[in-house]
């Protein structure tokens, strides 16, 4: 089979729901138990068995795959005991579907961690370590994604970035640990405020962004002060000497690129941190004309 063939049944089975992925699975063993009873015992039909049990396994779980393997292991014991005279001894033939069994409850399992493990790695890969948040790679390629979907449809998208004022009195005086634990507070603060159409990642250091898609200027701004206004009540109750800076861009027409949008959004943050912390800039791109 060539790749992209490959590539696209696996596409199918990821949409397919669990019930139909068991399902598929348990109608293909009945099938292979008909034929396993037509076939007898002198040939094996183990290797076909493989087949549904791995793909219960893989897209629908662990606990679908022992499904399965249990289906399978009520064929051979079915055809164990019709073929029992077949062998010198009966005990033989349920030694035979016994053994069998134990080879796929063994491969359910192992194909079931594995997928889970791949699973849990990508998942490493997409979002910061410390506070769970998405990482800078995943946010780029969310916001290349939303700046496609806003040139296709035409509609508005925001993006906010958010800093720690003084963040490095807060390692130097009460150490790594409370940074860590400011750090992890902003992250869950923002996350809970926001829809789960929207984006939080931690770019680095103390520095988060947060993408909205289809949320308009004023939007945007009542989510960010709501956060901030949570995150100083929180700094004011833990004793640390903590602000919050922000700068949000509205693009009502698409940038050029995520580069373009992300040094909109990070120059107004740093405008907000040069004129006395502590404050939010927004911003709208291409400015109306009333306001040029």
């Amino acid at each position: 089979m060539r790749l992209p063939e490959t590539m696209w049944l696996n596409r199918f089975m990821e949409r397919r729901s669990r019930a139909f992925v068991v399902t598929a699975s348990l109608l293909l063993v009945s099938l292979l138990g008909v034929l396993d009873h037509l076939n007898g015992p002198d040939v094996s039909l183990l290797i076909f068995y493989v087949v549904p049990v791995f793909v219960a396994a893989w897209y629908a779980g662990r606990g679908a795959g022992l499904a399965v393997c249990a289906a399978s292991g009520v064929a051979w014991f079915a055809v164990a005991h019709a073929s029992a005279a077949h062998f010198s001894s009966p005990l033989i033939a349920y030694w035979n579907a016994a053994v069998r069994l134990g080879f796929v409850v063994i491969l359910a399992h192992l194909v079931a961690s594995f997928r889970r493990s791949l699973a849990q790695e990508r998942e490493l890969a997409r979002t910061d370590y410390l506070t769970g948040a998405f990482n800078g790679r995943s946010f780029a390629e969310a916001a290349e994604a939303e700046i496609n979907r806003a040139r296709r449809h035409g509609h508005t998208f925001s993006v906010a970035f958010l800093d720690v004022d003084d963040f490095k009195l807060v390692n130097d005086r009460l150490g790594h640990s409370a940074g860590d634990r400011l750090l992890m507070l902003v992250s869950d603060t923002l996350r809970a405020n926001v829809r789960a159409v929207d984006s939080v990642a931690r770019l680095g250091g103390d520095e988060f962004a947060v993408l909205l898609p289809e949320t308009d200027e004023r939007s945007s701004e009542v989510m960010l002060r709501r956060v901030r206004r949570e995150l100083l009540e929180a700094a004011r109750r833990k004793g640390w000497p903590v602000t919050f800076s922000a700068g949000i861009i509205t693009w009502v027409e698409p940038p050029a690129g995520v580069d373009e949008m992300l040094r909109a959004a990070d120059e107004l943050m740093y405008a907000a941190k040069r004129h006395g912390k502590n404050a939010v800039r927004h911003a709208v791109s291409p400015r109306p004309a009333h306001a040029a």
